[in-house]
């Protein structure tokens, strides 16, 4: 009997072992499968830069003694103001100001009588806050008749009104980043966003009416989602609900080619002479500068308002595919003019205005790495830093894939705080796994002993 129970005992000890070694490699893989937690070389994003001072500024001054900021080559802050009292109050705050014949009071009065005109397509303006003016431009579309109207119409309006005509004609851009099909066309997947219960991807509203399916590949056997809302003209963004209501793993990560992307960690608002990155499945990643916010462009399909202006080249295949800088998303392409070898002009939908008119919030790297979380309410603090906009970057690079590189393996695995608790969980279950396997191979040993002398004595 008590040889049974001494058995029995060691059995249960054998399998308590086993099963601690199990929980620690189950603790240790999960360990090295999720993002470090110690944050220490997590992406940050500078949201006190220049552009913010200057529109803080802006702000408080008012319309009728500024005329708009924007972040110069050496990443201050400009305000442009029309009296001597404005400029000393700008300077006081640390900004540089610039002194200006028209308010942004004359230049909105400007672009209202613009939108008043009967609209021409192939058309767009937009204030350029450095030169004091507001930019009409025409593509080759627009015939001579019209570009003269538009010519007496800028004279009517007086000195505050340039009049340019634009390289190519402007189109909305189809396709993008990471492709999606459907039979509206080829579109790309923006950003990811959720409304706290199911996720979606921001793309543009062009891209295809409400109800259109899409899906990854051209056979239509992968379905990706539907689109739930459209809003075209006007604005131009688009929701696509995913089809099993979660965007996964990698939802904060926007690809940028050859199985590299950016991580979104923020978004905010563009700032004029920000250097800014768009990624496209046609041209690929390609950066330029915002030259104008709140821009008009007239498309052959509608007007569109409110736009972020910039001279990143686009091709068609680029469209609804997103625009960031320093991991801040910003925006999602819309359409322009131009390509990639001769220039050109393109336009973004801002973020902020679609994510706050849908009620939807970002999805972005969580503070402390280890996944993805909401991002708080859109306002305009998280925008570039107080840095050279030659020296932004795209943002902190990660793997689309989702998949672990070597460097980073070994970082996990030599991080006590990632698997240290797996470890001492296994390391004490193989030394009782041992102790176990020791103590019945002694017994069994002088077992024998025993039955040697009784047999023999």
């Amino acid at each position: 009997m008590r040889h049974a129970r001494r058995r029995f005992v060691q059995r249960v000890a054998r399998l308590a072992a086993v099963g601690g070694l199990l929980l620690g490699g189950t603790m240790v893989t999960r360990a090295v499968a999720s993002e470090p937690s110690d944050g220490a070389d997590l992406p940050r994003t500078l949201a006190q830069s220049a552009g913010d001072t200057g529109t803080g500024l802006v702000s408080r001054l008012g319309t009728s003694r500024t005329a708009g900021s924007w972040v110069d080559a050496e990443g201050r802050a400009v305000v442009a103001v029309t009296d001597d009292e404005a400029a000393a109050e700008v300077k006081q705050a640390g900004a540089e100001a610039k002194m200006v014949r028209y308010s942004m009071r004359d230049l909105k009065t400007a672009t209202s009588t613009l939108r008043s005109t009967p609209k021409v397509a192939g058309t767009a303006w937009s204030v350029d806050y450095r030169s004091n003016e507001v930019v009409v431009r025409a593509d080759s579309t627009v015939s001579t008749a019209d570009w003269n109207e538009l010519e007496e119409i800028a004279d009517a309006i007086g000195g505050s009104v340039r009049m340019e005509r634009a390289e190519g004609t402007f189109t909305t851009r189809i396709n993008g980043a990471q492709p999606i099909l459907s039979t509206a066309g080829r579109c790309s997947a923006g950003f990811n966003v959720t409304d706290g219960r199911r996720d979606f991807i921001l793309t543009a509203g062009h891209c295809g009416p409400t109800g259109s399916v899409w899906f990854s590949d051209s056979q239509g056997s992968e379905q990706v989602g539907r689109t739930t809302t459209q809003s075209f003209p006007g604005d131009d963004y688009s929701l696509v609900e995913y089809a099993n209501g979660r965007a996964g793993d990698g939802a904060d990560i926007v690809s940028i080619g050859e199985g590299q992307g950016v991580r979104i960690t923020d978004l905010g608002e563009a700032s004029v002479g920000q250097r800014v990155f768009r990624s496209g499945s046609t041209s690929g990643l390609r950066d330029g500068e915002v030259t104008a916010v709140d821009a008009t462009v007239n498309y052959p399909e509608g007007t569109v308002s409110g736009l972020i202006e910039t001279n990143v080249c686009a091709e068609p295949g680029d469209s609804g595919g997103p625009m960031f800088s320093e991991g801040v998303a910003l925006g999602v392409t819309s359409g322009g003019s131009g390509d990639c070898t001769s220039g050109g002009t393109t336009y973004f939908q801002p973020v902020t205005k679609a994510l706050a008119e849908l009620g939807m919030s970002l999805l972005v790297g969580a503070p402390d790495g280890a996944g993805q979380g909401a991002s708080p309410a859109p306002s305009a603090g998280a925008t570039q830093g107080a840095i050279a906009p030659g020296d932004a970057t795209p943002g902190s690079s990660a793997p689309v894939s989702g998949i672990l590189d070597a460097s980073t393996l070994l970082s996990r695995l030599l991080n006590p705080r990632n698997i240290g608790p797996g470890l001492l969980v296994m390391g004490g279950s193989l030394m009782a796994l041992v102790a176990t396997r020791y103590i019945r191979t002694e017994q069994d040993r002088k077992a024998y002993q025993r039955y040697y002398s009784a047999t023999w004595s």
